[in-house]
């Protein structure tokens, strides 16, 4: 059930590049002081030592016309900057080094935050930008959706269940029996979200700063050539997130993680999220129980709005926008009540597969392994293996067999085939009374 995903066409509503944030024309523009962005240099040169104003540049991610040498002349006239020679033409070339004065200053912002890096967005600038990039907002066509699926041996039901539940870009539950192929399919839905959106290095708040951007989580987008000098590069190109989560997620990684040595914060896992998906896989078995972890989420799903807590205490509320698919094996009535269930839009059954479709699969895998595929052996598989054994198909089933016959086939030196033989071993060794 579970082989490469393949890449899917974006549909017509997807392949509109998102509107670049533009460059700031003035400290203004950027929604940060001219203190702050002074500090952030002074700063750099202590650290760093004698740097030119393109590396001050490539460093904050800010335009030099304007921002950077504005704050290179304050810090001059306050004598926490000089000028120590030049490396080329023209001002962006001269080479600076703090004072003693600036190495003061350095100290000082060094006592507030340790972050260095490219310069921070407003958290009005980061939530303006969520709005126009929300999930919300996305079309799936049934086409795309069949094209995202083909890989996968799927129900026509289950195919017309999970289309609308994609397109509404709310919660979804899906539930079945562990095999089936749920977590392949919550991977097949990020295919559909193969856009691009704009996620911000970083983000301030109340003079905090908060780290987004994760090359973990966020697979950066180059800028076309054209348009490289018309942007705003605190922001990065990058395809719309996915984020998974499986039963080391806690309620400390839902909110802000703060370094006390740094003073800065790590983004939670569902901040990083937005504008993208959030599996929650193996639902049940994190190590906090479920209603609480639903708790955490009632209001943000509802509101589309969270609320996170920083270090001082003071809360604070950021978007909440992704598409979030809890996924679990787990009875939905043994984790939480009716109540909770109804908080997530869409409950969706993955079944086990029918005969017709354990075949295909089993097609597609002898296929894929280079084993020659037989009616003849599926018919024994299912008849003896499962018939004595009392067994439900399971949609991994044919997979992991056939994996376990190749691995005994090469032990044995014999040709991988779908023999009685061949299976009987595999099965032997593959199956277990629970």
């Amino acid at each position: 059930m579970q082989q490469p995903l393949t890449s899917v066409p974006l549909n017509e509503a997807q392949q509109a590049a998102p509107q670049l944030p533009p460059r700031p024309r003035s400290i203004d523009d950027t929604g940060l002081s001219m203190t702050f962005i002074s500090d952030m240099i002074v700063r750099a040169l202590y650290l760093i030592g004698e740097m030119t104003g393109q590396q001050i540049v490539d460093l904050l991610h800010l335009p030099y016309d304007n921002v950077i040498d504005q704050a290179i002349s304050y810090l001059r006239r306050e004598q926490m900057c000089e000028i120590k020679g030049t490396g080329g033409i023209g001002e962006k070339a001269y080479r600076y080094q703090a004072s003693v004065r600036g190495v003061e200053r350095a100290k000082e912002v060094g006592e507030r935050t340790q972050y260095l890096g490219p310069a921070p967005v407003t958290l009005q600038a980061y939530t303006e930008m969520m709005q126009r990039q929300s999930t919300q907002g996305l079309v799936i066509t049934e086409d795309s959706i069949r094209q995202a699926f083909a890989h996968l041996v799927i129900g026509e039901a289950l195919l017309q269940q999970l289309g609308p539940a994609i397109n509404s870009g709310k919660s979804i539950f899906l539930f079945g029996h562990a095999g089936n192929g749920k977590t392949s399919i919550a991977e097949a839905v990020s295919k559909l979200m193969s856009d691009t959106i704009m996620i911000p290095h970083a983000v301030i708040i109340d003079g905090q700063i908060i780290r987004v951007f994760d090359p973990i989580h966020h697979d950066r987008v180059p800028v076309p050539t054209q348009l490289e000098h018309t942007y705003d590069k605190r922001w990065v190109l990058s395809k719309r997130p996915i984020v998974i989560a499986g039963g080391e997620l806690n309620l400390d990684s839902l909110d802000l993680v703060y370094d006390e040595y740094s003073k800065y914060y790590e983004a939670p896992l569902q901040m990083k999220a937005n504008g993208g998906l959030f599996l929650i896989d193996d639902f049940g078995r994190q190590q906090v129980r479920p209603r609480e972890l639903l708790n955490r989420w009632i209001v943000p799903l509802e509101k589309r709005q969270d609320f996170l807590t920083l270090h001082t205490g003071k809360k604070i509320d950021v978007p909440f926008d992704q598409l979030i698919i809890f996924s679990t094996n787990i009875e939905p009535k043994q984790l939480v009540d009716e109540a909770f269930l109804r908080r997530i839009r869409y409950k969706i059954e993955v079944g086990n597969p029918s005969a017709p479709e354990y075949r295909e699969i089993l097609r597609r895998i002898c296929k894929a392994k280079n084993v020659p595929y037989s009616d003849e052996g599926l018919r024994y598989l299912l008849e003896q293996e499962y018939g004595k054994r009392n067994l439900e198909l399971r949609a991994c089933h044919p997979r992991d067999l056939i994996d376990q016959l190749i691995d005994i086939a090469r032990f044995t030196r014999t040709q991988p085939t779908m023999s009685r033989e061949l299976l009987s071993a595999a099965c032997k060794s593959y199956f277990v009374e629970v």
